[in-house]
């Protein structure tokens, strides 16, 4: 750690000119290929030296040994004595490493494989007999913001189907979402899921009751609307029957997949409904081959390793207290998103295993947006205002092809667009590393102060062939493995959420109040007591 506080004071303060001036390979030196994917870490104020140190601290914090007790049974979320095996959702069928969990988790698979191929078919009907159209995801966190994500990114892969079908998403506890849609559909041929890991999420609970009450003041209230036209997923097959969903419309999670990892389990039903079985296949076989790597990869070429030691020393040791993920592909709306759960709730932690604080900071404040809607919202930021950021762009090699149109023209339009988004993504990560020496030496001369640009902004830029289902599943898990890996480095937990949990707690002893089942709050502090006053019309 010394060693590594005496290098950012030194090497950590040189300027991206200076690196690239030294090193004419640089890019050959920083970077790594995996499969599909390029990770460009060339843009990072680091050298060899710093790399090697950041590396030694990984085995000092003896990662090779956590790797393995991640991918083992182990329960090494501790606070909830559970395992943390998220990544046994992806694992082939007959895997011979872990043959009875693959047996479990495939059992599940293929029991939503068959219903997602029936729907497909319009097979599926509801309690009228009439063919499903439209299928609601009632969940929130995890179980909304993961399917949501990589349904829209993978658009382009939308499967046709017997008749059109639509799936859409509800989230929001205050209704608003779901009022929405519910104006747009009929009850005889929509469809909800209710994802809930505990089955006892209120915001969930209150969207999928709106929804049952919705549905039989058309349909009338009996066991068969709701067997037609409910489906649920969680780990508490009780609630889920107790509640008023069929058994055989029951998909099971398990304690050990955190809700944030979750999509790869029957959680990506709307998933599966979008892009088919194959292209869900497809999204679990990127993932796995991403576990792969990051098992088998030593550290100087291991992605999700780099990854996170990257991260650490910009936080750690150049105080950069902020991180912007910047997809410069509009199928990425949500990636940001779903990577602000991701890693703000798994790190976001200030006590260590050992039950003591934490000395340095932990996870950086995620943030962004798709790159060509943010360079006209705040890349002014980022290029001259007073903030250290580190950022990471995102974009594929490939996206239109001339033969998915019917008119050339189109697709030689839309591919010209692409390299628009192309060349403003290599642009704005230069300019952020160069600022001045990015511009014409000429020009430069004669800027006035605020026309100039000080750069030294550090940036991975990750490329992948195309966006598809097993690309997207290998950026998810690169992600979901530096998370872990930053995690081991600060000795913390990364699978709780307790400072969620409580936020809900809390929460429960107000809405009593609100609804009129309770009284007394005198003993809350004088602001809520203030704002509840005004609340209830007092």
């Amino acid at each position: 750690m010394s060693h590594l506080t005496d290098l950012s004071a030194s090497i950590g303060q040189k300027h991206l000119n200076d690196f690239f001036a030294e090193n004419e390979q640089r890019f050959e030196h920083f970077s790594v290929q995996f499969d599909d994917l390029i990770f460009d870490y060339s843009k990072h104020r680091v050298d060899q030296s710093v790399m090697s140190g950041l590396l030694d601290l990984a085995k000092a914090r003896d990662l090779a040994t956590w790797i393995k007790r991640l991918f083992s049974e182990e329960e090494i979320n501790y606070t909830e004595q559970r395992a943390a095996m998220h990544w046994a959702l992806r694992l082939p069928p007959k895997d011979e490493i872990h043959p009875k969990l693959a047996d479990q988790v495939h059992e599940q698979l293929e029991r939503m494989y068959a219903l997602v191929e029936k729907i497909h078919a319009g097979q599926y009907r509801g309690a009228t007999g009439e063919v499903i159209q439209d299928v609601v995801n009632i969940g929130v966190g995890g179980s909304d913001l993961g399917p949501m994500m990589v349904s829209h990114a993978l658009s382009d892969f939308k499967v046709k189907t017997a008749k059109p079908l639509k799936v859409h998403f509800v989230s929001t506890m205050d209704g608003s979402q779901l009022s929405d849609i519910l104006h747009q559909l009929r009850p005889e041929t929509t469809l909800f899921i209710i994802s809930s890991k505990s089955f006892g999420t209120i915001d969930t609970l209150y969207n999928a009751q709106t929804a049952r009450q919705w549905l039989e003041k058309q349909l009338g209230q009996s066991e068969t609307v709701n067997c037609h036209h409910f489906v649920g997923v969680s780990t508490k097959p009780e609630k889920m029957t107790e509640w008023g969903i069929c058994p055989d419309k029951q998909f099971r999670l398990w304690d050990w997949v955190g809700g944030r990892y979750s999509l790869w389990s029957c959680i990506g039903l709307p998933i599966a409904l979008n892009i088919g079985v194959e292209g869900f296949k497809k999204l679990l076989a990127g993932a796995y081959a991403v576990d792969e790597h990051f098992k088998n990869a030593a550290f100087h070429q291991n992605i999700p390793v780099l990854m996170a030691v990257l991260g650490l020393w910009n936080l750690n040791y150049l105080d950069i207290q902020t991180h912007a993920v910047l997809p410069y592909d509009g199928r990425l709306k949500y990636f940001s998103a779903y990577l602000q759960q991701l890693e703000m709730e798994s790190n976001g932690k200030s006590i260590q295993r050992t039950g003591k604080k934490v000395e340095t900071n932990t996870c950086p404040i995620v943030w962004g947006e798709v790159g060509p809607n943010a360079q006209h919202a705040f890349y002014q930021l980022l290029h001259q205002g007073t903030h250290a950021v580190s950022c990471d762009f995102i974009a594929p090699v490939q996206r239109y092809t001339s033969n998915q149109f019917t008119y050339v023209e189109s697709a030689d339009a839309l591919i010209d667009q692409h390299h628009l988004a192309l060349s403003n993504c290599l642009a704005q990560s230069r300019l952020l590393a160069f600022g001045n020496q990015a511009l014409d030496t000429e020009e430069v001369k004669t800027l006035q102060e605020y026309k100039q640009y000080e750069g030294n902004q550090p940036s991975t830029t990750i490329l992948v062939k195309e966006l598809n289902p097993y690309t997207l599943g290998m950026l998810v898990a690169l992600y979901e493995h530096k998370v872990f890996v930053q995690s081991v480095l600060w000795n913390i937990n990364a699978f709780d959420q307790w400072g969620v949990e409580k936020g809900k707690e809390i929460a429960n002893q107000v809405l009593p109040i609100l609804n009129g089942t309770a009284k007394e709050y005198s003993d809350f502090d004088s602001s809520t007591r203030g704002l509840l006053d005004i609340l209830l019309g007092k």
